[in-house]
């Protein structure tokens, strides 16, 4: 079989793709907000809730896109790297359902991203050379430096569901990511990055939906190909937050998707953060991540 299943356990998002490895192409896809890392700043535990839901959405992948859980290369990040129990969840997802997950590391998590979004770059025929991408994630924000065949990266964390459980306020919220953009104001001042000669690449929900709400998309008619090679503008998450603050939850749930709507806020603020620190005016926005970056790493390891 020329085909590889990829599943990207993330703290916010279930996300499995389908990939045939000889012509590069998606043969089938699967999202779900499963909310891993639900209440895991305060207990530092996965819940028992959240454990289910990943089970069910296993169990639901598998039937609609026909794959072997216990043959897919299965990932999992920020929130079971930071859970006092990922060894015990880890071991029920495998009991129940076959799905053999490995914790990777904040390293590997942007070796693979970063393979991803470079496959998708030549894509779009999008410059792929010199090159900032931010990941935002649900317990983590990763910072990737691309120059030709190298790249540093970073961990930092603080996610979209770790920062929206912390605060109540957007007060307290902005004093924290303030002290985040020192952090990775250090981290790139530290590596000599000459901020001017990168081009700002931004993946994952909060980029993607912003780029979904600009091109007149919703949660449920988003097209990812259109979305792919998208330009953000400070300007557009201005009016993603106005948008946000002046509609209804029902109108925010259709945009954005359930189980988004309490984190997308938090979202835009750390994406506007990153524009700050990097001084950019613009970010191309892609929607291959992770679970891409998975697939195509499975499809060269087997040549």
């Amino acid at each position: 079989m020329n085909q590889v299943t990829a599943i990207d356990l993330g703290s916010n998002s279930f996300r499995v793709l389908v990939y045939d490895c000889l012509n590069h192409e998606v043969l089938g896809e699967y999202n779900e907000v499963v909310g891993m890392a639900d209440g895991l700043s305060h207990t530092q535990n996965i819940s028992l809730e959240a454990q289910q839901r990943v089970i069910k959405a296993i169990k639901n992948s598998s039937e609609q896109l026909s794959y072997d859980p216990s043959k897919a290369v299965c990932v999992t990040t920020a929130a079971m790297r930071l859970a006092k129990n990922s060894q015990e969840v880890l071991k029920y997802i495998k009991d129940e359902v076959g799905a053999n997950f490995k914790i990777i590391d904040g390293q590997e998590e942007a070796r693979l991203t970063l393979l991803a979004v470079k496959y998708a770059l030549k894509r779009e025929k999008i410059n792929s050379s010199k090159f900032i991408l931010l990941d935002i994630g649900g317990g983590s924000t990763e910072i990737i430096v691309n120059n030709q065949d190298e790249f540093i990266s970073n961990s930092f964390n603080f996610g979209i569901v770790t920062l929206t459980q912390k605060y109540d306020n957007y007060e307290d919220l902005n004093k924290e990511l303030h002290a985040h953009k020192k952090d990775i104001k250090n981290f790139l001042e530290e590596n000599n990055v000459a901020l001017d000669e990168y081009t700002f690449v931004a993946t994952a929900g909060t980029p993607t939906t912003i780029a979904a709400i600009k091109l007149g998309q919703d949660f449920f008619h988003y097209d990812k190909e259109a979305v792919n090679g998208t330009k953000i503008k400070i300007k557009d998450l201005d009016e993603c937050l106005e948008l946000f603050r002046n509609s209804s939850t029902s109108t925010i749930t259709k945009l954005v998707g359930r189980g988004r709507v309490e984190f997308i806020e938090v979202g835009v603020y750390i994406y506007k953060a990153i524009f700050e620190v990097l001084n950019k005016k613009e970010s191309i926005v892609l929607d291959d991540g992770l679970r891409e970056g998975v697939a195509i790493n499975s499809c060269l390891f087997r040549q």
